[in-house]
């Protein structure tokens, strides 16, 4: 009987195909663990990258809360800026680059761009986007340091705020609030009232009478057909004392690089701005004689503040840095288109009887309503719209008045005669903001002044106010922040 043998070399066919079996599989998991370690190493680097990326935007944040306005890390030269990063111990771990865009004329917002690159990873880079500004006084539509009220026909879209407590009859789209608890409403007689609130009734008519709900201890009324978005009161005070400094600052930056004007010798000037970037400049030489009806009611500085006749001096380019100071009262009216400037009034040493003031009593426009075109007016004194003025105004800007009131005169005087056809004007439209040291109006409770007042926030000034305008504060504040892809 023929019984078969095992083919020599079977086992080892065997062992050969498992070994390379096992050995595929080995480096599988190898390949697969270097795959992972790789990817772990990277994302580390990546980790890092962002992290180092951060520290750049830290650093020139602090690096402009001690040199606000040095956009060149200190070198004076263009950038890009390479800093190098250190561990505790002193050891590089990698390095950030700043590309850094300066704020355009007056405003204050300033772009950054943070590449964080590690030690040991070359080509990983990582890349945030960041804006950070200073908020502006701009922060609100109307700002006071006095006691204000708004009366019915008053629409204001945008925060008010006042040092004093606000009266408000109209209709508020925005927060109304005041630094007072409460306080002695000066419009009529009675107990004192809550530091925001309002005599408006529920029928729509106003009750000029002291009203106990609106007045401690009664529980705060919510009065949404007021204040759609609420008050608050006390909140901290604006300070209006610092508008001084920045308006010798405007005054001196206009001598050196922008637009300077002396003491006219005579009423004052005239500007008349262009939309193509140039103003006319002319000097008052005699105002409207008022009617023997129309005679001064005894307010301080009173007067028709309207131009009978005057002299043209010249045509202008607006300047660079955007600043025009008159030292003088100034008449302004025109259009902008594109530009971004502050027009200062005042005389230095300040002495209350020499203070100057600025009035509009013609429309002054922007053409573009983006943020592009800005308009800043600082009087020393009033911010005054004349006599003789638009029937339906329109003022785009914002306003400032340092140690006076922004509003209109009384022209109803002298036993009830009238400055007519001036004393009742129909509509003045403002979009901008309002700051007036005190108590502001366009219009009177005898129905004379401007019939109807609209006051629009712009809310662009917030962060990109016109050149040199008071800040409310030092200290930049993130805007927005990404990362680039």
């Amino acid at each position: 009987m023929n019984i078969p043998q095992p083919q020599k070399g079977a086992l080892l066919v065997q062992v050969i195909v498992f070994s390379t079996i096992a050995i595929v599989l080995i480096e599988g998991l190898l390949g697969w663990a270097g795959v992972n370690i790789k990817s772990s190493r990277n994302e580390i680097y990546r980790e890092q990258a962002i992290e180092l990326a951060e520290s750049g935007i830290d650093y020139y944040r602090w690096h402009l809360a001690h040199a606000s306005s040095d956009f060149q890390d200190g070198t004076g030269i263009a950038g890009p800026y390479v800093h190098q990063v250190k561990d505790k111990d002193g050891n590089v771990i990698g390095s950030f680059s700043l590309a850094i865009t300066a704020p355009t004329v007056g405003s204050t917002k300033v772009h950054f761009e943070s590449s964080g690159t590690p030690v040991g990873s070359a080509s990983t880079t990582r890349t945030i986007a960041v804006d950070m500004a200073i908020p502006s006084l701009a922060k609100f539509a109307v700002v006071a340091n006095d006691n204000m009220r708004f009366g019915q026909g008053t629409e204001v879209f945008g925060p008010i705020h006042s040092n004093g407590g606000v009266r408000f009859d109209g209709l508020a789209h925005n927060l109304v609030t005041s630094a007072q608890t409460s306080y002695d409403d000066p419009d009529h007689s009675g107990g004192v009232e809550f530091g925001v609130h309002t005599h408006l009734q529920a029928n729509g008519t106003v009750n000029d009478n002291f009203q106990s709900a609106e007045a401690p201890p009664s529980a705060v009324p919510t009065r949404a057909d007021v204040f759609l978005a609420g008050r608050k009161f006390p909140v901290p005070a604006e300070d209006f004392v610092g508008i001084a400094t920045d308006l010798a600052t405007i005054k001196s930056s206009a001598q050196s690089s922008g637009r300077y004007f002396a003491p006219s010798g005579v009423q004052g000037y005239q500007i008349i701005l262009k939309s193509d970037d140039t103003f006319d400049v002319y000097k008052v030489t005699a105002q409207v004689t008022p009617g023997s009806s129309c005679t001064d009611p005894g307010q301080t500085g009173w007067g028709v503040w309207s131009i009978k006749t005057k002299t043209f001096i010249a045509n202008y380019a607006i300047p660079a840095n955007g600043l025009i100071f008159f030292e003088d009262n100034v008449w302004v009216e025109g259009t902008i288109n594109s530009a971004r400037l502050t027009i200062a009034s005042g005389k230095f040493p300040d002495n209350a009887a020499t203070r100057t003031n600025i009035i509009v009593n013609n429309d002054l426009n922007y053409t573009n309503f983006d943020g592009t075109d800005s308009i800043g007016l600082i009087a020393q004194n009033n911010i005054t719209v004349g006599m003789v003025s638009d029937t339906n105004l329109v003022i785009d800007a914002a306003l400032i008045a340092q140690n006076g009131k922004v509003g209109r005169f009384y022209y109803t005087a002298g036993g009830g005669t009238s400055c007519s056809p001036y004393d009742t004007r129909s509509s003045v439209t403002l979009y901008g903001m309002i700051a007036t040291n005190i108590r502001y109006g366009f219009a009177y409770t005898d129905g004379t002044g401007y019939t109807t007042r609209n006051i629009n926030y712009d809310a662009n000034l917030l962060y990109s106010p016109p050149p040199s305008f008071p800040l409310s504060g030092n200290q930049y504040q993130i805007l927005s922040w990404e990362e680039k892809k």
